[in-house]
């Protein structure tokens, strides 16, 4: 029997409070005693340092979707953002009290095995005398005090970096007439944040600089005659999301350089404060850093940026945190010999921590020396700090090899090393592809040509993870390495499409986004669906990182209606919720969140018992698989569409965009011209279909470039004479000269200019090419 879900709306969960949910089962990792103590930690530092990440970015979204509007809700599939807003601070306020219960706790432990953390009022005199010394040399010259008043501007505060709010009352009135003064002290970055101190005898000690730092406040203000000096941590987060300006006049590398500066002077959305700190100070900061109510205000502990605990010390005591992971080797790789001949008899499929990341390093080797390959390809998303990847790569262009390079210089605050990298590379002679507009290149691939008999062979590997020396140690993914020519032919057309990304390439092993993925994975599920109704086996197994979109959540709740057994492994976000009566009985999610961060995606579907295998880079996020094509994204319900394209460059685009529509989905696309005969009074406007057979469609109306509106006006006003079921308005250049009420929906790019210059699109086969003149 099968069982509707209720008529309401289907359950999700937001994916926000998914998310503090997830960072709510690391902190169960530093309270697990079965976890080594140092080890908890460190868990503790990786609480703290995920919850930083998240205020800087998705608390700063949501933020501002409550600023942006009525239609605001939609953007967070129909939860409200400013209760979001709400539950995101009341839900870390909680976890803030109970990671300091966590962090006594691990304290305690802590003095079982002879190691003591001390603050400022437990030292003894022979420590003091250490500290006082220390401080002198090492810590008083790279301080940084500033003195706050009234008549001078409050200063700008680093994001997340901690700070010493210090407070000096005063017996009498200073000449200013002031009382109280406040002060700020930046704790120094660069210098340990633990400072181990002198053994005695088999006791271990440690003190945080931050209480040496207020052990020593006296010697800091000593040229003040105060009564009393008292002193509380804070530290601000700010947006951190990066806004990408449209400017055809600059580079992109110029524009995420910006990007990323701008983030040292973006608005603050968190403020953690010692909770013993008074009103008075209190209310003078979140007046002075313009802190308003959708702004997250947490009362805290004493310290802050726990996310430093991550470098916590070992102490010298190995038995204290995990032991490295020996990796085994791989059955058939580990013997001498070349690695591109162990290939060409058969893959491999790696699993690293478990297998060693040297395999990925020892392929580009051989590669780079090899006197018979040709060409190199990969993507690089993130890189150890000292890369052998890199290293490699910039050897093979030594060797006279081609090396293509796709640097994604957007990703998430790596953003400034892989502008270096790519500079490096391109000083080497590494042809660098570093942008597609409006997309961002997630996927981890290699393909090498080599020259065999007279033929090209074709040799790679995919990867789930980053080909980062260092993140592979304590990340599990896998790569599969292969010499499938079938399979690498279609990684080099991938290639292709980044290096000219209006061409739309078909695959028939890959499942590419943006175009295919969504697609394709739903088309897999009816599959599973249509097995369960005729009662064959149907199951469907995922391995993710986060799964957040909408749409395939309610593909998985219809196949779960219809009898298919599902079961999810989901790391992070999930806005799924398994187990509800008549809508998911027949989904399992678990979370798996222990030693390694398990960051690899498998999908398996039944397929009647002859299984189909996914690895992806990609987790079933929006940004992951949805179409980026935005009048498909617009129109994915419509069975046709009608495209008008005015003038002859209009109808050329319009003409484009309709070959890639034809390629990407089964919509009916009809396409037209808007002609204007200039000669008429009045601007006289026709089209080259009769109206009726555009009437009640959805139409989509297309021009090159949009200068003051007129020529987009005249055309609307024709087109809105019969009824419409939906219009929209797109341009490849929006000039922003707008002298006529009318905008475009979609645009390729936006471009500030004087109106006296001239902005040209030439047309070249399927390339577009704009100049400005």
């Amino acid at each position: 029997m099968t069982v509707h879900p209720p008529k309401d709306r289907l359950p999700f969960i937001n994916r926000e409070i998914s998310w503090l949910h997830f960072n709510a089962r690391v902190l169960q990792e530093a309270e697990d005693k079965n976890v080594p103590i140092i080890s908890r930690l460190r868990f503790l530092g990786i609480f703290s340092n995920n919850l930083d990440e998240f205020f800087k970015i998705r608390y700063a979204t949501v933020k501002h979707i409550v600023k942006s509007g009525e239609y605001s809700t939609k953007a967070l599939g129909g939860f409200n953002p400013a209760t979001i807003l709400e539950q995101i601070t009341d839900t870390v306020i909680k976890q803030q009290s109970h990671s300091l219960e966590v962090l006594e706790s691990i304290n305690q432990d802590l003095k079982k095995e002879n190691i003591f953390v001390v603050d400022e009022t437990q030292i003894s005199d022979k420590q003091l005398k250490y500290i006082k010394t220390f401080f002198s040399e090492k810590v008083s010259n790279a301080l940084s005090t500033i003195m706050l008043s009234k008549g001078n501007t409050f200063p700008i505060l680093r994001d997340t970096e901690v700070y010493l709010a210090v407070q000096l009352k005063f017996r009498g009135h200073l000449n200013d007439n002031e009382a109280t003064r406040f002060a700020l002290i930046e704790i120094p970055k660069h210098i340990n944040r633990f400072v181990v101190l002198p053994k005695d005898g088999n006791k271990n000690y440690v003190i945080l600089i931050d209480d040496i730092v207020r052990l020593c406040l006296p010697k800091i203000f000593e040229i003040f005659d105060y009564h009393s000096i008292d002193a509380y941590m804070i530290k601000i987060t700010r947006d951190s999301d990066l806004d990408i300006e449209e400017d055809l006049t600059k580079s992109f590398v110029k524009k995420i350089e910006e990007s990323v500066k701008g983030r040292e002077f973006s608005k603050a959305v968190r403020l953690v404060y010692d909770k013993r700190m008074g009103k008075e100070m209190l209310n003078y900061l979140i007046e002075n850093m313009k802190l308003d109510s959708t702004d997250s205000v947490i009362p805290g502990g004493k310290y802050h940026k726990r996310s430093d605990y991550m470098l916590f010390p070992d102490m010298g005591r190995s038995d204290l945190v995990y032991q490295p992971t020996k990796s085994l080797p791989v059955k058939g790789l580990e013997k001498r010999g070349s690695f591109l001949k162990k290939i060409a008899q058969r893959d491999y499929l790696q699993y690293t921590p478990y297998h060693s990341f040297s395999n990925i390093v020892n392929f580009l080797r051989e590669v780079a020396m090899d006197p018979k390959i040709t060409y190199i390809k990969i993507t690089l998303y993130r890189l150890a700090n000292t890369s052998n990847v890199v290293n490699s790569l910039i050897n093979a262009v030594k060797n006279g090899k081609k090396v293509n390079a796709f640097v994604e210089l957007r990703a998430r605050f790596d953003e400034t090393a892989n502008i270096n990298y790519a500079e490096t590379l391109k000083e080497a002679g590494v042809n660098l592809i570093s942008e597609v507009p409006k997309l961002k290149v997630h996927s981890k691939m290699c393909v090498v040509k080599r020259m065999e008999n007279g033929k090209l062979k074709y040799y790679g590997f995919i990867s789930t993870g980053n080909f980062n020396e260092n993140s592979s140690k304590i990340y599990t993914d896998f790569t599969l390495f292969t010499s499938n020519n079938a399979l690498l032919k279609e990684v080099d057309k991938v290639f292709d499409f980044l290096d000219s990304s209006y061409i739309i390439q078909k695959f028939k092993h890959l499942i590419v986004s943006p175009h295919y993925t969504d697609k394709v994975f739903i088309k897999l599920i009816n599959k599973e669906i249509k097995n369960a109704k005729i009662g064959r086996p149907a199951y469907i197994k995922l391995k993710l990182n986060n799964i957040t979109n909408y749409g395939m959540i309610k593909k998985l709740y219809e196949a779960s209606q219809k009898g298919v057994k599902i079961q999810i492994i989901v790391r992070g976000i999930c806005c799924l919720i398994p187990g509800v009566k008549g809508v998911s009985e027949n989904i399992e999610a678990i979370s798996i969140v222990d030693k390694f961060l398990e960051h690899s995606r498998v999908a398996i579907f039944c397929n009647n018992k002859n299984a189909k295998v996914f690895i992806s880079s990609a987790d079933w996020m929006t940004r992951n698989i949805k179409n980026r094509v935005e009048i498909y994204e617009s129109n994915t319900e419509e069975k046709s569409i009608v495209i008008f394209g005015i003038k002859e460059k209009g109808y050329l685009l319009a003409r484009l965009i309709a070959d890639h529509l034809r390629a990407i989905s089964d919509i009916n696309v009809i396409q037209g011209r808007i002609i204007f005969d200039e000669s008429s009074c009045g601007r006289r406007v026709t089209t080259d279909m009769d109206k009726e057979t555009f009437r009640n469609q959805s139409i989509v109306l297309i021009d090159d470039v949009l200068n003051t509106g007129k020529t987009l006006m005249y055309a609307t006003k024709y087109l809105l004479e019969v009824p419409l079921k939906r219009f929209k308005t797109l341009v490849l250049i929006n000039r922003n000269h707008k002298a006529y009420p009318i905008k475009a929906d979609f645009k390729g790019l936006s471009l500030s200019t004087s109106i006296s210059e001239l902005v040209d699109v030439k047309f070249s086969g399927k390339q577009v090419t704009a100049y400005l003149l």
